[in-house]
């Protein structure tokens, strides 16, 4: 059976959106691996329960993740925390010039104990070829972890 990547995120604009498809190609470009995508807002604790690694993916909001990835953190937490312990992760932030988003992403990453596979992948505005390539590398990387 396929490992599952579950791509949860939030976007407004388009651009996160644009990141967590690229990401889930990655995912999808390795064999025994399928992506899972979902928007943070539909997201829950059964779907972190029920797949084998996370891409995480949010805009940059005021230096901090977007409201609706936090609910889902908040939401999950205690449901998953001990179930979830060890399993890999990737992160992913679109921004408008400062990406410091990512600290707040990574300190959720590290209370949910999960493990972090390369490094955040900051992308400025719309991604680009070479941010699809670097998101494409990062789910792809996480699915190998997975399996």
């Amino acid at each position: 059976m396929a490992k599952r990547v579950l791509v949860v995120y939030h976007s407004q604009g388009g651009n996160t959106r644009a990141a967590a498809k690229a990401v889930a190609a990655g995912v999808r470009s390795v064999r025994g691996a399928r992506p899972v995508l979902k928007r943070a807002a539909s997201a829950g604790s059964k779907d972190l329960v029920r797949c084998d690694a996370y891409c995480f993916g949010t805009p940059d909001y005021f230096s901090y993740m977007a409201g609706q990835l936090k609910a889902l953190f908040d939401r999950i937490f205690y449901p998953t925390v001990e179930k979830i312990n060890g399993r890999p992760c990737g992160l992913f932030v679109t921004h408008g010039g400062g990406g410091k988003a990512s600290r707040s992403l990574e300190d959720m990453r590290r209370s949910f104990k999960l493990k972090q596979v390369g490094k955040t992948v900051l992308v400025k505005g719309h991604p680009n070829a070479a941010a699809r390539r670097a998101l494409k590398k990062l789910g792809a990387a996480v699915a190998k972890a997975a399996l």
